[in-house]
């Protein structure tokens, strides 16, 4: 049940992707509500694919990678929902839906029974959820920065087109911006530090500086200095947007790094 599910889930993302990017160059609001229900429905079908692969796991405590990328995909079709029925940004699901589509498919082509680690205080979970919490934070401030920097080039260049009305003001773009990120570091904190724990039970060390808990500390640096930068010396704006990019691109590159070591591509 849980596979039928879960490439129903990824057909129903793939018709709402191509629904929402075709939403980008269209004058249509019947199209828009056509892609967010589809999204809808496949968030429906996820949901139980991740329920029912959870209940007929063997060992539930340790999530392979294919599990925490297809939660991963989850939660961003999930922060998008909300974000959606509060805000009513359609044209946040033509980037967040892409990349939850991304994700799932990575998720298809990994095998499902290769565990991230050894399981801690009876589950890994809590250090996977909030690792994988934070991380949406700052997919959000990065689709919310891509936003904005097309937002700003538009305006520059006195281009009024189609994609110009439908993205939101910059002043929103900036402050969804900043709050992802505020509620994204701490979430990765919290996610760091169970990761250490869970490194301390396994390993005998907090830390062992192999590429994964190298790469989770440089992103945690730089989205630290970020977030100071914003909150105290008043970055914002362009800068900001930026710089969430080049985090973001910090973010994959950890985590792609994770996943070619788990599978022996790296020593």
């Amino acid at each position: 049940m849980a596979s039928v599910c879960f490439m129903i889930t990824m057909a129903l993302y793939f018709v709402a992707t191509v629904s929402f990017l075709t939403y980008l160059l269209r004058r249509s609001d019947a199209l828009s509500k056509v892609s967010l229900w589809v999204t809808a429905a496949g968030f429906v079908f996820h949901t139980i694919a991740l329920v029912a692969r959870m209940a007929t796991a063997s060992s539930p405590a340790t999530p392979s990678f294919y599990e925490a990328l297809s939660f991963f995909s989850w939660m961003m079709i999930l922060v998008f929902l909300v974000v959606e029925f509060r805000h009513r940004i359609h044209v946040l699901g033509s980037f967040m839906v892409p990349l939850a589509l991304v994700s799932l498919v990575s998720a298809a082509a990994l095998p499902e029974t290769v565990p991230t680690l050894k399981p801690v205080f009876k589950t890994l979970w809590v250090h996977v959820t909030l690792s994988m919490l934070g991380t949406v934070g700052f997919t959000v401030a990065f689709v919310a920065g891509v936003m904005y920097l097309i937002q700003d080039r538009l305006l520059k260049s006195k281009r009024f087109n189609v994609l110009y009305s439908k993205l939101p003001a910059l002043d929103f773009l900036d402050h969804l911006n900043q709050q992802s990120i505020i509620l994204g570091f701490p979430l990765l904190t919290l996610g760091i530090v169970t990761g250490a724990i869970s490194a301390e039970f396994d390993r005998g060390s907090y830390v062992n500086w192999n590429p994964e808990q190298t790469g989770a500390l440089i992103t945690w640096l730089f989205y630290f200095f970020v977030l100071l930068g914003r909150l105290t010396v008043g970055w914002r704006a362009k800068r900001a947007a930026y710089l969430t990019v080049v985090g973001f691109a910090c973010v994959i590159l950890t985590l792609v790094g994770v996943v070619l070591k788990s599978h022996g591509a790296l020593s």
